[in-house]
């Protein structure tokens, strides 16, 4: 029979066990860094349509300089850098494309090389550039007007001394885009306090979702927790050990409730398995059927995206 899990509240301690307990954990940064290699051959299938891309603004490190091909019916401009290797090297990163070719290739061959790889490249400058403009759009404003992610939509906080802070919804789990979070502050309430406040109540919704959300799995399929609390981790999504106690990030407020069912039923999972083998996957399949999407959506997720609360 399922038991009840704990608030991070007055829980009960985990019993002592012989043996120090095992701990599986999900990461905020499961993927690979941002800067990619360029593959050994270009992909069959067209990319999305690419718009202009922007040259970035930086400091060019000693001896690199702006280079553009016309390829595609685009103009890519990049940063050329000569270097020791032996081959024409393609990076894509936080500062856009830098191609770094040995010091006897002359422009011709790099262009030549650069245009071969056009589909790949342009398609990942597309990317690129749609998150920078992503990560410019989610930067917080913490004062009146300015919004905020919460359960996959954008809500926007406004300021009234004589409100109790709270949502202005009939659903405070089914939100919709522009609904208001009254905030009981004064006009002139600084940004820290305003940011505070914020935080408050998003761990507070955290705190009753996440609970209600871990109950209806337990009720199901009838496992069982010692204790769960929410985390304020930076570097992971959850995290549950061999003794049954399970860690939520309360930023996971911040996404859709099928991404947190995914985190919970991923957690979950590790109660019978404590890996990621082909046995775990099956265990989070059995408990959230057609959780591949949610994962696959956390996985491209970019932390750098969320509201700073530092």
């Amino acid at each position: 029979m399922a038991t009840r899990p704990a608030s991070d509240t007055g829980a009960p301690t985990a019993p002592k066990r012989e043996t120090a307990p095992q701990s599986a954990q999900l990461d905020l940064f499961a993927e690979p860094p941002r800067a990619v290699a360029v593959p050994a051959a270009t992909p069959a299938a067209p990319p999305p349509a690419a718009p202009s891309i922007p040259a970035p603004a930086l400091q060019l490190p000693p001896g690199a300089r702006w280079h553009e091909v016309v390829a595609e019916g685009q103009r890519i401009r990049f940063v050329l850098q000569r270097s020791r290797r032996r081959t024409i090297g393609f990076l894509i990163g936080d500062d856009g494309l830098r191609v770094t070719a040995p010091r006897w290739v002359g422009l011709a061959e790099i262009d030549g090389a650069v245009r071969e790889k056009a589909r790949w490249i342009l398609s990942k400058l597309h990317e690129w550039q749609q998150r920078r403009e992503r990560l410019a759009l989610n930067q917080t404003r913490w004062e009146d007007g300015g919004d905020l992610p919460y359960l996959g939509r954008r809500i926007v906080m406004r300021l009234d001394a004589q409100r109790d802070t709270a949502l202005a919804t009939a659903d405070l789990d089914a939100p919709a885009d522009g609904d208001v979070l009254w905030l009981g502050l004064p006009p002139d309430a600084t940004a820290a306090r305003i940011r505070d406040t914020v935080q408050a109540w998003l761990q507070g919704r955290a705190r009753v979702l996440f609970d209600v959300r871990l109950r209806e799995f337990l009720a199901r399929t009838g496992l069982s927790i010692n204790r769960w609390r929410l985390s304020s981790a930076a570097t992971r999504w959850g995290s549950c050990t061999s003794e049954g106690n399970i860690l939520l990030n309360w930023r996971l407020i911040h996404f859709p409730v099928i991404i947190i069912d995914y985190v919970i039923a991923h957690e979950l999972a590790h109660l019978r398995e404590m890996n990621h083998g082909p046995g775990f996957w099956a265990e989070v399949g059995q408990l959230m059927p057609g959780f591949e999407n949610a994962r696959e959506t956390l996985r491209r997720h970019d932390p750098g995206s969320l509201p700073r609360f530092d």
